[in-house]
């Protein structure tokens, strides 16, 4: 039997096992028979037998046709409620600026750049590929996109210079590069609301679980003050623990050089990109206390983009990976929206209430906290992490919190999605491109993902004690 046979039979037999097995007391037949199916959803999104929006898009499709969720017209109104959700178009708006950077070349000119005026040296290298990052950070959702779409492409050549291949002189200086990069897309990941899709994911679910929307402002407050020295310190940190031996790096600037002239001049298309998307990022600041909302913006500089050619109406139709996520993400909220509606998530509250009740607040805290990120060892996608677990943490957090504790809380929680990236070699998007470069051993992989697991982990906790 071969491994696609067993990928194709393993959600079904879940599905079928949990089917089958009576519905415990206090849950409906029609709520255990959703549960089922949802379980069987986020075992396909974790070995996808098949791409991960058409797991979401079967899945909300035999929830209908069972009529799990209510009456024909019900069903297909809670199918199609993820396509109406606002989040869902900012995350496809924002692959359109990924588009926009990559189309015009200011994702590369910024790379290049960084390493001109800061690859004097290895450990300057290393700083020249994390604000390359950082700089794309706000504007691009998909960290694959960013890290493996822009900067790889860049940083991957910066190695040859110096006679580094993976099977040739890996820690002279690829080794350093490729860890610094993946560390630092997981930190900047968790910086910005707007620097991971399965952020906005989990933002949405918290917002239908406790009524509070998370602005992009209040995202900053908390998780900026976290992320900037965690920033700051990883490369230099790598540098200790998993130094490259060369040390100096004066070819890589004049490499960047060569290669800026081979760009040309900046043009006005690139200009305009890095004016819309400045534009963008103030309004998704302060658009709130203007009265401006997040998608509005977003969809209206997307417009903005195609009617002054910085992209073309051809691109955005075509652009495979947006429509991917669009349905993809439109499919799993309906999902997650379905726990409630079926009573799932009321009666995991209730009864989560009646174990955890003896616990203190901050322990309470820790302990979600804590499991939240260890959990995701057993997932290869955030968004599946996502959308199995945000719902059933956050019922539990606000059955059992102070409202004043619940808002940090829930920031802090979904925050942690970005660095929780860095602990394997699948656990994130760009992880499969950085470990596939082949500089990094799986095993020095799972080491290195553990020691910075840890410190990433410590930082979290510590923003539970600085906020909460």
């Amino acid at each position: 039997m071969s491994n696609q046979t067993i990928k194709y039979i393993v959600p079904v037999a879940v599905l079928l096992i949990l089917w089958f097995i009576p519905a415990p007391e206090g849950l409906s037949a029609n709520a255990w028979h959703f549960l089922a199916v949802f379980f069987a959803v986020v075992v396909g999104l974790i070995i996808e037998p098949v791409p991960a929006a058409l797991v979401g898009f079967t899945g909300i499709s035999l929830v209908a046709l069972l009529g799990l969720v209510g009456n024909p017209k019900e069903s297909i109104t809670w199918a199609l409620s993820g396509f109406s959700n606002s989040v869902i178009w900012l995350i496809f708006a924002a692959f359109m600026f990924a588009l926009g950077y990559k189309k015009t070349g200011l994702g590369k000119r910024v790379s290049l750049i960084m390493i001109k005026y800061m690859g004097k040296s290895s450990l300057g290298l290393g700083y020249a590929v994390a604000f390359s990052d950082l700089v794309l950070a706000p504007f691009m959702p998909s960290n694959t996109a960013r890290s493996a779409g822009s900067v790889y492409p860049v940083a991957i050549n910066i190695p040859h210079i110096f006679d580094s291949y993976p099977d040739k002189d890996p820690r002279k200086l690829g080794a350093y590069i490729s860890w610094v990069a993946i560390a630092t897309t997981c930190i900047t990941s968790s910086m910005f609301l707007t620097a991971l899709a399965p952020n906005l994911l989990a933002v949405d679910l918290i917002g239908k679980s406790t009524g509070h929307v998370i602005s992009w402002g209040e995202w900053a407050g908390v998780m900026l003050p976290l992320m900037i020295p965690l920033f700051l310190l990883t490369p230099w940190l790598t540098y200790v623990v998993y130094p490259p031996t060369q040390k100096k790096s004066p070819e890589a600037p004049a490499w960047a050089a060569e290669e800026l002239k081979k760009l040309g001049a900046i043009t006005f298309k690139e200009y305009l990109m890095a004016g819309l998307a400045t534009v963008a990022l103030v309004l998704w600041i302060f658009g709130k206390e203007i009265g401006v909302d997040s998608t509005t913006v977003a969809i209206s500089v997307v417009s903005i983009m195609v009617l002054t050619n910085v992209i073309t109406w051809d691109d955005l139709i075509s652009n495979k990976a947006a429509f991917n996520v669009l349905i993809w993400f439109a499919s799993l909220v309906a999902m997650a929206a379905g726990l409630k509606k079926v009573g799932i998530l009321d009666w995991i509250g209730a009864n989560t209430q009646e174990m955890l009740a003896g616990m203190s607040p901050i322990a309470l805290i820790l302990s979600l906290l804590v499991l939240f990120f260890l959990l995701h060892y057993f997932f290869a996608s955030v968004t599946a992490h996502v959308t199995a677990l945000v719902p059933i943490f956050m019922t539990i957090a606000a059955s059992l919190l102070a409202p004043e504790q619940l808002v940090p809380f829930t920031v802090i929680l979904a925050g942690s999605l970005g660095v929780m990236g860095i602990i394997t070699p699948y656990a994130t998007g760009p992880s499969p491109i950085w470990y596939g470069a082949g500089y990094i051993s799986q095993a020095r992989w799972w080491g290195l993902g553990a020691i910075f697991g840890v410190l990433y982990l410590a930082v979290i906790i510590l923003g539970a004690f600085i906020f909460i």
